[in-house]
């Protein structure tokens, strides 16, 4: 990551940070031929004209004095290519429907995370989450009562990192940085066994930040009592680059004590087991996920996470927002 130059994205970050006209940057950004995925119900948009234009901007026309906050930035190189990632919120005042919601006229946050795979100081392959299900929840309009574990966890904002170091402006420590990718690349491995091989790899009093649908839990055993009966949902749970055929991760590195990862998709199982309020159906699922994770030492902390739900509820035919004119159809 030597010759890897972070300014076009910490340019593009920093000028939407206040409300204003953010087209200029978004066009200085990305590649006139930038390949970008959004989430349900948008896809696929044309380039960073689209996800202006289609997401961007009729987002600031919701949500008064829009503007971005970053917690986590991270740069690192994936099979030859060099990637930047973030996550954190939009923020500004809810005060016109947007997708079908309806404005709540007060301060209202939506949880995002990016990636970003750079050529020449341009993006030219992007994948943008955006947390819609919590904004749902708060704005209390989210119509889904089931959630795969026993409980739902806590929704609500999400903090950033407890050690307020996660916006990395220059590189790390390649050694540190290999030893984070390793950690979590093992772990990943681990997860759907029966002897739970995950769990090592986890302080006892972690936190993971889970999508609004899902909640957050802290504590191993707390994270425990969701994701197993989330594994056990789907036949064949599976995910990541695991040689399954039908998932991949579109990058996976790390920056110091950090890691990010993401795959569209990078989970897949057959639903055998009712799931946020759907019997099950037989069919199967394909989830669009992305994660960050922090190291302390040898067991990682925390882990910010991100799931397509809309998408996977349009795969068992449920339309999350029929209040809208059109929805794209599921890609």
């Amino acid at each position: 990551m030597e010759n890897f130059d972070r300014t076009p994205f910490l340019t593009f970050s920093a000028a939407q940070r206040h409300p204003g006209n953010f087209r200029p940057v978004f066009d200085a950004f990305f590649a006139p031929d930038a390949q970008v995925n959004v989430v349900h119900p948008f896809n696929e948009v044309a380039g960073g004209l689209g996800l202006h234009d289609h997401v961007i901007a009729p987002l600031a026309a919701a949500f008064d004095g829009l503007f971005r906050r970053d917690d986590i930035v991270l740069a690192g190189a994936f099979d030859g290519q060099d990637w930047i990632s973030a996550t954190g919120y939009y923020v500004g005042r809810f005060s016109r429907d947007w997708l079908g919601i309806c404005a709540t006229g007060e301060l209202a946050y939506l949880r995002f995370g990016e990636f970003h795979r750079m050529q020449a100081g341009k993006a030219v392959e992007s994948y943008i989450f955006l947390d819609i299900p919590e904004l749902m929840l708060a704005a209390g309009q989210w119509p889904i009562t089931d959630s795969p574990g026993k409980t739902r966890g806590f929704t609500g904002m999400i903090q950033g990192p407890a050690s307020h170091d996660g916006i990395l402006t220059t590189p790390q420590d390649p050694v540190e940085s290999a030893k984070s990718y390793r950690m979590v690349t093992e772990m990943l491995a681990g997860l759907a066994t029966e002897n739970e091989a995950w769990r090592p790899y986890w302080h006892d009093n972690m936190v993971w930040y889970g999508p609004g649908a899902f909640g957050s839990f802290v504590g191993l055993e707390s994270f425990a009592s969701f994701q197993v009966p989330f594994e056990s949902t789907f036949e064949g749970w599976s995910g990541g680059s695991a040689g399954n055929g039908m998932t991949a991760h579109f990058t996976r590195y790390g920056e110091g004590n950090y890691v990010c990862s993401g795959g569209w998709p990078s989970l897949t199982g057959v639903q055998v087991k009712p799931f946020l309020d759907q019997p099950a159906s037989g069919k199967r699922v394909f989830m669009r996920v992305c994660d960050w994770w922090r190291r302390e030492g040898d067991l990682l902390v925390e882990n910010w996470v991100f799931v397509d739900i809309p998408h996977v509820l349009a795969q068992l035919g449920v339309d999350l927002f029929a209040n809208q004119n059109s929805t794209p159809e599921v890609a």
